[in-house]
């Protein structure tokens, strides 16, 4: 709150009240200002960070809406930031003596009737900014704004007007400034609406859906334009010069924009060369041109340009060599920001070269430098440089930080520097990134005495050696922390980060640190994110991480944890994401943990965990990642478990019973129940399955005949929608965000956003392996694994219409029937596994129209008949074929005009000679078991002849079992029989199935 009086009256004429605190009555008694009849300022602005603070409305029980008209000196009148709707208009038409008016950021919610301000003609400045006006503008309203004659700043931006208030704002022509960025405007640009304000300097357009070429025309009748904002928009075709200039030709010889000061045409679709006329503009102080699609060389014609103080190019397709010595003349640059998306661009410069410019900010990303550019030791008033993304190799340039005492920003990553090197003394470094490049050494001890002002540190991806220095508890201001992906090894400091209270975001992942995490109470009382993973920590989950109140993202997977989840973990209900899988936790799984109101990722896999699911879980989050696969889980899946779950991974545990009847169709997207003890057959509510991506049941005990409507399925018919996803991202700003040059139209300012993702892994089979997709990779598999179960009946036509489906697993069960021709419909599958049934027929030839089509099994069925030929079939080997004796063709080398070759009798003819088929069997069994028991007692004497014979059986086997797993793959009911080295054991071996790990 501030007050100022005037120093010969004593009357108070400014007051600012600055509100951030929630108000128990939300109406303003206006009557409250009458005393203080002398005020010229009143700012009664609220807090933006504060939804429920500030007024809603106003009052005045005795002037009624003329009480303003009381405060006859009031010129300034701040009103921002509340929860006002258009019922206070009527108030403020009666403060006539207003010549500034702020309403940014309230609650109006409808059409912007000029009519309620009738009264207030002394208006020069109006900020009606993030009110979500909306509506068109009367035609008879048209003129209406040219009553305000004195009205030079107008701003209507960040709300839902459209291009119909164009001609509403033509009649302003006393406008010096118009902003209407953020609004729903689109369509070309509005040349004809606009020609009247011809005293307009400041025009900003940006953060609209304008699209066509820049209407140069249009802005020549705007003669004093200075500054042009028409970045985020879809301009899409090179900028032209129209109507009497020329005819769609690129700019090029002189622009008419003579006063033409700032411009900023950023994140467009402009395309084609740089618009030489722009270099013509000699009084251009900011050119933003960054973000299009810009190619060729960036034209030396720069040089001209010698008011520059703001040059960014960058995000553009810019090839061909560009000599930074052209800008030597440029003595008013100060930022200088220029890349090549293409990677296509190599920025030139001469040893010797020492330009007339000082520096703030440089940026030089993908130039292919491949060494610190020589010029930079003569800039000493350096804030920001990022040479990212580059080949620079050699030592880390200490020097930069030496002779540039105000550098808060060094962004180095991705480049090849080999040595990290630091100043002797301590500097004021905020921000530093050398993530990504080839240190390979012990870490700086004195890191944390060197840079203790440190906000953000990115030091991943590098080979970092060594224990983790305890000087990094000196910076006292960190807030993000990477050394992820290094070689530290040892136990944490005993005072780690200690008094680091401001720290936000900790990466510790990917090292060999050992010992035990934090196992007393920390102090990072604003932790959001800590990732710990692929370590070598041991001992219990430590009861430091129950003093971490703020914590998103916990990740302690792939360590050597021991011991039972803790109970209280389920007390921080801000966790998005909890990962503590492979690791050695024993016991039962807390109910506690579904508890946790905003969970999103739940990854307790590759455990020992034990004991049954908790019952209660149907206050799981809506849309949980649950992942529970390899561990020890019993008993049933719970009623409510399928109601909340967009993936459900339970594989390889020892669950039983039926599955549930109430399952959620329209959120599951992947259910993996592989390698349990489920029983009965398949619920017909997976029919109803809208959203499934993938679905496997294998190696379980389901029964009866395949649902003919899993045809009604999605398996990717929602691929593009992306409303879906199974990472939980992070995304954190950090506290201080420094500005390093300003102007009419730009705000150069640092953002160091911090991102982290907790990506959910998923193992799924496909061509003969287990693979593990994630991300992007994820979204686009699509796939249905029904194998290694007592399925029966016939395979339902109607599967041929899952079109999008990539993998199709229905080996080992008891199918029969024939191999359908409708499969030619599955386009995209890559892979299809019909093994071990009892499938019979031919062959259709319609399977050559699978051109996605890479593995094909049908072995070991009763299939008859020619194998097909051509396209993907001319690359199945012939194990795809075993165990089908009455196939021929090329494919498996069997001749279908060969005298051994039969086809499968059609049982018309009668069968002569009557076997006793019983009497059969038994007589073989008799034989069989003589002939066993003769060599086992012959072989029992110790002789020469005995060890001869084990060798060679030895060698056989050996020879067959290799042979029956590489080609075969095992069956389910083949065994080997092998000996091991002694006469007298002998173990049956089943090999592995062809498409699945066998459980143990």
């Amino acid at each position: 709150m501030g007050v100022e009086c005037n120093r010969k009256s004593g009357r108070i004429t400014n007051i600012a009240f600055g509100i951030g605190f929630i108000i128990e009555n939300p109406l303003l008694n206006l009557s409250l200002l009458h005393p203080f009849e002398d005020v010229r300022s009143l700012d009664l602005s609220s807090s933006r960070s504060c939804e429920d603070c500030g007024f809603s409305g106003l009052f005045d029980d005795v002037e009624g809406y003329k009480s303003l008209s009381r405060l006859r000196n009031l010129e300034i009148l701040d009103l921002s930031s509340h929860r006002f709707n258009n019922s206070i208009f009527p108030f403020l038409n009666a403060a006539t003596s207003l010549t500034t008016l702020f309403l940014t950021y309230n609650n109006m919610h409808s059409p912007f009737l000029v009519k309620e301000f009738k009264d207030l003609t002394n208006l020069e400045h109006l900020d009606l900014r993030g009110n979500r006006f909306n509506g068109s503008i009367p035609t008879q309203d048209y003129n209406s704004l040219r009553r305000f004659r004195k009205l030079e700043i107008l701003d209507l931006s960040d709300n839902l007007f459209n291009s119909r208030i164009f001609p509403f704002l033509n009649s302003a022509t006393s406008l010096k400034s118009l902003s209407l960025w953020g609004n729903n405007m689109g369509g070309p640009f509005p040349a004809k609406e606009l020609r009247d304000l011809t005293n307009v300097e400041l025009l900003d357009l940006s953060r609209n859906r304008f699209n066509g070429s820049i209407p140069v025309r249009a802005l020549f009748a705007l003669r004093k334009l200075k500054a042009l904002d028409l970045s985020d928009n879809e301009f899409s075709s090179s900028v032209e010069l129209q109507g009497k200039f020329a005819k769609t030709k690129p700019l090029s010889g002189t622009c008419p924009w003579k006063n033409m000061e700032e411009l900023k045409l950023s994140n467009n679709k402009l395309a084609g060369q740089f618009p030489l006329c722009l270099t013509s503009l000699t009084g251009l102080r900011v050119l933003d041109l960054s973000s299009n699609q810009l190619t060729g060389n960036v034209p030396s014609a720069l040089a001209n340009l010698e008011s520059l103080e703001y040059l960014s190019l960058f995000g553009n397709n810019f090839e061909g060599f560009f000599s930074l010595g052209l800008l030597a003349n440029l003595s008013k640059l100060k930022v200088l920001r220029l890349d090549s998306q293409s990677n296509s661009l190599e920025v030139e410069f001469e040893t010797s070269w020492k330009p007339k410019f000082q520096l703030v900010v440089i940026a030089l990303r993908s130039c292919n430098l491949e060494k610190v550019p020589h010029f930079l030791l003569h800039q000493k008033d350096l804030h920001h440089v990022d040479l990212s993304d580059n080949q620079i190799h050699g030592n880390f340039p200490s020097w930069l930080l030496e002779n540039n005492t105000k550098l808060e920003v060094l962004l180095l990553q991705n480049n090849s520097f080999t040595s990290f090197q630091l100043p002797k003394s301590a500097h004021n470094l905020l921000f530093l990134n050398v993530s990504v490049n080839k240190f390979n050494h012990l870490f700086l001890q004195n890191f944390g005495w060197i840079l203790p002002h440190l906000v953000c540190v990115n030091l991943a991806y590098n080979g970092f050696q060594g224990n983790l220095p305890s000087s990094l508890d000196n910076m006292k201001s960190i807030e993000f922390l990477d050394l992820s992906h290094n070689r530290f090894h040892g136990k944490l400091p005993r005072r780690f980060l200690k008094g680091c209270y401001n720290l936000t975001i900790l990466k510790l992942s990917h090292n060999k640190l050992s010992g035990e995490v934090f196992p007393e109470a920390a102090n990072f009382t604003r932790l959001w994110v800590m990732s710990m993973d692929n370590n070598l920590f041991t001992g219990n989950i430590g009861k430091g991480f129950r003093s971490l109140p703020s914590l998103n993202v916990l990740d302690i997977s792939n360590n050597k944890l021991t011991g039972v989840i803790p109970s209280w973990i389920g007390e921080r209900q801000g966790l998005f994401a909890l990962q503590l899988s492979n690791n050695m936790l024993e016991g039962e799984i807390p109910t506690s943990l579904f508890n946790i109101s905003y969970l999103q990722l739940l990854d307790l896999s590759s455990n020992r965990l034990s004991g049954d699911i908790p019952p209660h879980v149907s206050s799981i989050y809506h849309g949980a990642v649950l992942l529970l696969q390899n561990n020890n889980l019993s008993g049933v899946i719970p009623d409510t478990l399928l109601l909340n779950v967009i993936v459900l991974d339970l594989r390889n545990n020892r669950l039983s019973g039926n599955l549930p009847e109430f399952i959620n169709t329209q959120n599951i997207s992947i259910l993996l129940l592989r390698g349990n003890n489920f029983t009965g057959q398949i619920p017909h509510q997976f029919c109803s399955l809208s959203n499934i991506q993938l679905l496997d049941l294998s190696n379980n005990k389901f029964n009866g005949s395949i649902p003919s409507c899993l045809s009604n399925t999605s398996f990717g018919l929602r691929k593009g929608d992306d409303s879906y996803r199974y990472d939980v991202p992070s995304r954190f700003g950090t506290a201080k965000d420094p500005v390093y040059f300003e102007s009419l139209l730009m705000i150069d300012e640092f953002n160091m956003v911090n991102e982290t993702n907790s990506q959910t892994k998923i193992e799924f089979a496909t061509k003969h392996r287990y693979d593990a997709y994630m991300g992007g990779n994820l979204k686009l598999l699509f796939g249905m694994d029904l194998s290694e179960n007592e399925l029966s009946g016939e395979i339902p036509v109607e599967l041929g219409g899952l079109v999008e489906l990539e993998a199709l697993n229905l080996s080992h069960n008891n199918l029969s029937g024939v191999i359908l021709e409708s499969f030619s419909g599955l386009k995209n599958v890559e892979s299809l596994d019909l093994s071990f049934n009892r499938l019979q027929g031919p062959i259709p030839l319609q399977l050559t129209d699978m051109i996605s089509l890479a593995v094909f099994n049908v072995s070991y069925n009763n299939l008859s008949g020619i194998v097909p030929q051509g396209r993907q079939f001319n690359t199945f080997e012939t194990q795809s074929y075993f165990g089908n004796p009455l196939l021929c063709g090329k494919s498996i080398d069997i001749s279908c005009a060969s005298n051994n070759f039969h086809p499968t009798d059609n049982g018309v003819e009668a069968d002569e000679s009557t076997v006793d088929m019983e009497s059969f069997y038994w007589s073989f069994v008799a034989a069989y078991v003589t002939i066993l028991l003769g060599i086992l007692a012959s072989l029992s004497f110790d002789s020469p002849w005995s060890r001869a014979w084990f060798y060679i059986v030895d060698a056989f086997v050996l020879k067959v079992r290799n042979m029956l797993w590489q080609n075969t793959a095992g069956t389910k009911c083949s065994y080997v029989l092998v000996s091991l080295s002694s006469p007298s054991v002998v173990v049956l071996l089943k090999p592995p199935a062809l498409f699945h790990k066998t459980r143990t």
